[in-house]
């Protein structure tokens, strides 16, 4: 009977020192300096997370109506506008302006018949969002400043998920996710000018600096495809991780990341050569050590610091976002987020 309850004691005891041990593990740890502010989109606790990348200290977490999944920030304005998508049962239909010097919502816009807003994009120097919708599947254009949708260009494709714009040109370029295209829209004639047939899933995308290429992960075949934007036909077919599902260049626009959500690591490209150079783990799966002591990663949401520095991803399974060093490719920070990160967004 004495052993017995000395097994128990032991077994108490060893339960809290490895809840205090996960408990240390599992805490973010913030420890670089940079400028600028990030909003994280929190999809589960339906939340946006600011955090001061100079200070290193979350600045709040304010609620939002409904499930947020994507953020961007008007070019020269105290804006952050995030698309409101929806939950399984409850179907989006707006997007919200926040004020970032205030941190409160200023007003919600509705997208008339345009449902479930995913993909959202600011275009520069100007108080207009372009916002791409998975129900629906159109382009629709907003003016911030009225509230007014001033275009709805129809994708002709379905799933329409997230897009880019031309640089130097006044084209928009869309992934439809179950078309297994991008569609390429002339946003001076309002209307589509090309699809282009991609891979399985095609879903994540971003345009090179200079415009020339554009490239898409296909997640549901585990490859990148790379278009030619002057002759809008596929170059390269580049493997990728397991579901790749974001992808983002450097700054410079030699390199690009992209996040394998399945796979819980982040793939580093160079883009001339269209080659790997590098797997970035998160850790959570190398190990059963690693398993126990950490969440299983998934990474989504990418974002590229302006300053080139850094990259943060959105690790949605362990509630965290990882900051990546630009110079080493290497995780060099973690920042505590609400339940389910995705979208992200930066703000001076």
């Amino acid at each position: 009977m004495k052993i017995i309850k000395i097994l128990v004691a032991l077994f108490g005891l060893f339960s809290i020192l490895g809840g205090i041990v996960l408990f240390i593990v599992r805490t973010p740890s913030y420890d670089i300096q940079t400028n600028g502010k990030l909003y994280i989109v929190n999809k589960l606790s339906k939340s946006i997370t600011v955090f001061d990348l100079f200070n290193g200290n979350t600045i709040i977490e304010f609620p939002m109506d409904i499930e947020p999944h994507e953020a961007t920030t008007l070019t020269g304005q105290d804006k952050v506008i995030v698309t409101n998508y929806g939950a399984p049962n409850v179907i989006g239909k707006s997007i919200s302006v926040i004020n970032t010097k205030t941190n409160k919502i200023e007003k919600t816009i509705a997208l008339e018949e345009s449902l479930r807003p995913h993909g959202i994009i600011s275009f520069p120097e100007s108080n207009k969002v372009g916002v791409v919708t998975d129900v629906g599947n159109d382009l629709v254009v907003v003016n911030i400043e009225t509230g007014l949708v001033e275009k709805k260009i129809p994708t002709q494709q379905i799933v329409s998920h997230l897009l880019v714009l031309h640089p130097n040109r006044p084209l928009a370029y869309v992934t439809n996710i179950n078309s297994n295209s991008v569609s390429v829209i002339d946003l001076n004639l309002n209307q589509v000018i090309k699809i282009i047939p991609c891979g399985l899933g095609a879903e994540g995308i971003d345009i090179t600096p200079d415009g020339l290429e554009i490239w898409v992960t296909n997640n549901k075949e585990n490859t990148i495809s790379v278009i030619n934007t002057d002759t809008n036909e596929i170059t390269n077919t580049i493997p990728s991780g397991k579901e790749s599902l974001r992808l983002k260049f450097s700054v410079d626009g030699k390199h690009c990341l992209a996040t394998n959500a399945s796979d819980g690591t982040i793939s580093v490209y160079d883009q001339q050569s269209k080659k790997q150079i590098k797997t970035i783990k998160i850790p959570g799966k190398t190990s059963l050590l690693e398993r126990a002591l950490y969440h299983t990663p998934r990474p989504v949401g990418l974002l590229i610091h302006p300053n080139g520095l850094y990259a943060f991803v959105a690790n949605s399974n362990a509630d965290r976002i990882e900051v990546i060093d630009m110079k080493t490719f290497t995780i060099v920070s973690t920042i505590g987020t609400g339940r389910v990160p995705d979208g992200l967004t930066f703000v001076e």
